[in-house]
């Protein structure tokens, strides 16, 4: 093995452990939140490696051995250097410690030219205001309009209760797979745009691998930004938030096939749910959220700061054009 080769796999396994410790407790979060009690963390385990192996094999065998979705077109392949496999260790001590970084940007911007990064991080832009938007809307009109029948401290049947476990399961299913075709092109570009199959078996191995050690952990730290949000422990907010996550992920990612932060999709739907649950039930309630919000944006631009700075390094220092 050669030292391109090996600055591959190196880029390649500390991608996969960053995208599956740090980005799918986006996906999975509100759904391990609900029901650790239920199920044991291998049943759920099992259930989500099913979503990604089948995600991973389809996407590899309708596009012609790239397992992307599209998502690299716009960022041709390039012999990995020492530099791009440093982008995913940074991503991974920043997740150590619980700071919800964007894999998009830290990863892929090293690879991308500065053109690319700026229309990455005007979509992101983007999808952080339309998320925080559309939840803000939505959750104010449940409280107002359903708030009876959605308290969750009130007693469900036991035939609602299987009907939104079922429901949360189908949402987090395709929300996971939704989310995984998006972001599987930050992994993916360590690799060969064509994979063969023995390197597919690899990958598939490493994925399920990585996914038992995150469930097994219970989401880590980056977990906790789920759980300190209103409620969504419950299995009806929790299907929710999985179901209208899935809708803004679906739109932006069929927008087109620039990458954006998936990240910064998630976190501005968080701040809008909060956000209007806070106005709703009254100005005591909307005081203490705010710093709640300030404090996962502030992680968010301590992930982009870190994106920048490595990509003017990685650009006008280590390799200028």
């Amino acid at each position: 093995m050669d030292a391109l080769t090996l600055w591959s796999l190196v880029g390649f396994l500390l991608a996969a452990y960053a995208v599956i410790a740090n980005d799918s407790v986006q996906t999975l979060g509100t759904w391990m939140a609900s029901n650790n009690e239920r199920f044991n963390y291998k049943t759920l385990w099992i259930a989500a490696s099913a979503v990604l192996l089948a995600t991973l094999w389809y996407g590899w065998s309708v596009n012609g051995g790239d397992i992307s979705y599209g998502r690299l077109n716009k960022i041709p392949w390039q012999e990995v250097q020492w530099y791009h496999a440093a982008a995913p260790a940074i991503l991974v001590a920043l997740t150590r410690i619980g700071v919800p970084v964007s894999t998009s940007f830290l990863v892929l911007s090293v690879f991308a030219s500065t053109f690319i990064l700026e229309k990455m991080l005007m979509k992101s832009i983007m999808g952080y205001g339309v998320a925080a938007a559309f939840a803000y809307m939505v959750w104010f009109a449940i409280h107002k309009y359903a708030g009876k029948w959605f308290d969750e401290t009130q007693p469900v049947s036991e035939s609602n209760k299987k009907f939104w476990r079922i429901a949360q399961w189908v949402a987090t299913g395709g929300l996971w797979w939704t989310w995984l075709s998006h972001d599987m092109a930050n992994i993916a570009v360590f690799l060969p745009r064509v994979i063969p199959v023995d390197l597919m078996i690899m990958i598939s191995v490493v994925f399920v691998a990585g996914l038992f050690f995150m469930f097994r952990e219970r989401g880590g730290k980056i977990q906790q930004i789920v759980l300190e949000k209103h409620n969504t422990k419950y299995v009806r907010s929790a299907t929710l938030i999985d179901l209208f996550y899935w809708l803004c992920l679906y739109f932006f990612k069929e927008l087109n096939d620039i990458p954006m932060s998936t990240t910064w999709v998630f976190v501005g739907l968080l701040a809008g749910r909060e956000l209007a649950m806070a106005t709703y039930f009254g100005k005591k309630k909307t005081k203490s959220v705010f710093p709640l919000v300030a404090k996962d944006f502030g992680k968010m631009m301590v992930g982009l700061g870190a994106s920048v700075a490595l990509v003017l390094l990685v650009h006008y220092v280590i390799n200028p054009m």
